[in-house]
């Protein structure tokens, strides 16, 4: 088993940053921030390969959203910018013990979500 835990988040004014970091309690291969809205899908947003450095980001987010790995294998960070309303959601982090699979497949241990809002 796996735990991970996540920090950060908060609220943010249109065109803020914030800066979520996520820790597993060992070294995994693949660590990924998924988000839901009230009411909406949950949503893969940003997805590494440690070893690789891989890295795959959703549309929504490619070139305002950056996941860094944070020295240890099993620490990353999600640096948002120029955040926008329809930013506003729970965040997630996951990681995987093997390479990322596809955006909408199982990944394994789950964090328990930081509230990211962004309004004026």
């Amino acid at each position: 088993q796996v735990q991970v835990v996540e920090s950060g988040g908060g609220s943010v004014q249109p065109g803020g940053s914030l800066r979520l970091s996520c820790a597993a309690s060992r070294d995994t291969l693949c660590m990924a921030w998924f988000r839901q809205a009230p009411g909406m899908e949950r949503e893969r947003v940003a997805a590494r390969n440690i070893g690789s450095g891989w890295t795959h980001y959703a549309e929504s987010v490619k070139g305002r959203f950056t996941i860094s790995q944070e020295g240890a294998q099993n620490t990353v960070s999600l640096q948002m910018d120029n955040l926008q309303p329809e930013d506003t959601a729970l965040y997630s982090c996951a990681a995987h013990p093997s390479s990322c699979p596809g955006a909408t497949a199982t990944h394994r241990f789950w964090g328990q979500g930081t509230q990211v809002t962004v309004s004026s």
